[in-house]
């Protein structure tokens, strides 16, 4: 049965994540989110069957029913992790047992389901950053901003979500740990960390705290570090001149898809906090 219920929560997830790719595509193109999906090569609406998330696009084997061009495998990797980070919302808050005892009538636990709904809506619109940014090297304002609101409303409105009361350090954590970052943008012209950044560490500060906050950043200052050297890398040892020049030391990576896997990380895996904090000291 639990098994049962992760799929089912896998497929909610997958399904909010198809949501998102619509969000993702047509924000800032001028067609509304709440139009029928179609294909944006032969401009045919889609059916039911085409739109279903991830069995969709492996049914189809990747193309368009009507013109046969290939569908951007965007689509199915938001949706798939959407679904996992869905699952894994489920799972850290007591899974298939914890649900079935706060669904029921005899103890409805409202503020365990809405901070569920604050979960997924606060990791549907990361991941909604973090993809818009990998694609344009941008951070809407609108989705960084709503998520700052958001982690700050949960601090005033919902302080029985935190293992420990919310103190004077948590309304502070934000600006802290958004500060440095606005600093970088100021002193190198956007030239070392855009403004974007700054906007979503407001949020973060607000959503994990100051020392979970602290150290998502500095994870994601190790995994950006990394990857950037690997593509670096395996640039200069490829046979293939356009990947050579793709990456240098000199290009622009966007930080915001690191940020987010440093969340992530802390989120849902608290122990990373521990080590991290033991290393340092």
């Amino acid at each position: 049965m639990e098994y049962i219920f992760y799929f089912f929560t896998f497929i909610f997830g997958a399904i909010i994540g198809s949501f998102l790719n619509v969000v993702i595509y047509r924000y800032n193109t001028g067609i509304t989110i709440l139009g029928r999906s179609f294909c944006f090569s032969c401009n045919k609406q889609l059916t039911w069957k085409e739109l279903f998330p991830v069995f969709s696009f492996l049914a189809l084997r990747g193309k368009c029913h009507f013109c046969k061009s290939k569908i951007s495998k965007q689509y199915t990797i938001v949706e798939v992790i959407m679904g996992v980070l869905s699952s894994l919302i489920f799972w850290k808050m007591g899974g298939f047992e914890n649900f079935i005892s706060n669904i029921s009538s005899e103890n409805l636990n409202t503020v365990w389901f809405l901070y569920i709904a604050v979960c997924i809506i606060v990791f549907g619109l990361l991941l909604c950053i973090g993809v818009y940014d990998f694609k344009h090297k941008i951070i809407p304002d609108f989705w960084a901003y709503s998520f700052a609101a958001i982690a700050l409303l949960r601090i005033i409105f919902m302080p029985e979500t935190f293992s420990v009361a919310p103190s004077m350090w948590d309304f502070f954590a934000g600006p802290l740990l958004a500060a440095p970052f606005a600093i970088l943008w100021l002193v190198s012209g956007g030239r070392w960390m855009g403004l974007g950044d700054a906007k979503l560490t407001l949020g973060l500060g607000w959503f994990l705290g100051i020392k979970a906050g602290l150290i998502a950043i500095v994870l994601a200052f190790w995994i950006g570090a990394i990857v950037g050297i690997l593509i670096i890398l395996a640039g200069k040892l490829s046979q293939y001149t356009v990947l050579r020049h793709r990456i240098t030391l000199k290009s622009e990576i966007p930080f915001a898809p690191f940020l987010l896997v440093g969340i992530f990380l802390v989120f849902f895996i608290p122990s990373f906090t521990n080590i991290i904090t033991l290393w340092m000291y």
